[in-house]
């Protein structure tokens, strides 16, 4: 068995302006202060967009509002197999079938109700993955404000898709149809990589 050197390292006793804090004080709002003005001036590297006016591109596969899809006849693709709700770890999808009778097939079932309580929903995806009929999509739609806890719960007829599929801002789905693009961030980064330290055991041992 290894027996490593036990290296006692004792802090420095402070003096006796440092037991004030008050220099150490100063020195952290002398950072701040620079920072702020260095924003506020120059605006380099600065990491704060300015919504509502300038909006980040967000990746193909966000997880925002939920959206059911329709067949080509107007109807809605789910067939209230209820996994979406069993998958739900958040337990806020709600749905009551009932039989189809426009269905060619026997004994389909339809949604009567099909409701996602979007203030418990943890927006996980699990519901798309569980979907074995890829009725249920998010999209990239994530800026929601309600007024009263009736408003955040979302019925099947604001679920339910509106118009071609193509005019959805689609996020995460079972098939992302395009490789996902790079983000171009709509403020100024750091492209050159910061220094790395040498590691204190390689520093010893040369």
């Amino acid at each position: 068995m290894k027996t490593a050197d036990v290296i006692v390292c004792d802090p420095k006793p402070l003096r006796l302006w440092q037991r004030f804090y008050l220099i150490e004080v100063l020195k952290g709002l002398g950072v701040t202060l620079r920072h702020f003005l260095g924003n506020l001036f120059g605006r380099k590297y600065t990491v704060t967009v300015e919504w509502p006016e300038v909006k980040r591109e967000y990746s193909d596969r966000l997880r925002g509002r939920h959206v059911l899809l329709t067949r080509e006849d107007g109807s809605p693709r789910c067939v209230a197999c209820y996994m979406c709700e069993t998958a739900c770890p958040a337990d806020c999808i709600h749905i009551e079938a009932e039989e189809d009778p426009n269905s060619t097939v026997e004994w389909e079932k339809r949604p009567k109700v099909f409701n996602i309580d979007l203030l418990r929903c943890v927006f996980c995806g699990l519901c798309v993955d569980a979907c074995p009929k890829e009725a249920i999509i998010m999209t990239r739609h994530h800026e929601m404000a309600f007024a009263g806890r009736q408003e955040a719960v979302a019925t099947i007829d604001t679920l339910l898709q509106k118009g071609p599929i193509d005019a959805i801002d689609l996020g995460y789905r079972p098939y992302y149809g395009r490789e996902s693009r790079p983000i171009p961030l709509p403020i100024p980064v750091r492209t050159e990589p910061l220094p790395k330290a040498p590691r204190p055991e390689l520093a010893a041992n040369p």
